[in-house]
């Protein structure tokens, strides 16, 4: 069961482009799963899916059999970079990995592209935070989302 009220895991700064008044946004049942699976089971998924990433969309589809199971929708923001929105994953699909994966494969696609991101999904925020060797696709002048408190 997930304590929304934990700060160190569900406690995220959003930056004034986002519209919250005062920076912080509530993070949902939903999110607050995926952040758990991300942090507490952060193995592959146990039946194997492939990726679609639909730029008419602006959605990274992950896709079993002729099913979408999750996904990823991201704004362009100019030709190096994406700005990441909103993890999401059918219901039936989680706490399998499955938002992991995801994550991973998506950010392993930017960095071939030679892109950065802004993230603005307090789970991929999350994500770089367990796995730093992503962190370099951050880009510097808009990060996006922070978790807990950045402002001075």
């Amino acid at each position: 069961m997930t304590d929304p009220s934990e700060p160190t895991r569900y406690a995220f700064e959003y930056p004034d482009a986002a519209g919250y008044p005062d920076g912080m946004g509530t993070l949902s049942q939903d999110q607050t799963g995926l952040i758990d699976e991300v942090i507490d089971d952060p193995h592959a998924p146990a039946f194997d899916f492939y990726i679609v990433n639909d730029e008419k969309t602006g959605i990274y589809e992950a896709i079993v059999g002729d099913n979408e199971i999750a996904g990823l929708p991201y704004n362009v923001a100019d030709d190096d970079r994406l700005v990441l929105l909103a993890t999401s994953v059918f219901p039936e699909f989680r706490k399998q990995g499955i938002a992991t994966e995801l994550i991973r494969r998506v950010l392993d696609d930017v960095r071939a592209q030679g892109k950065t991101v802004t993230i603005m999904c307090p789970i991929v925020r999350t994500f770089i935070e367990h796995n730093p060797q992503y962190a370099d696709l951050i880009d510097p002048k808009h990060p996006g989302v922070f978790r807990g408190s950045h402002r001075s």
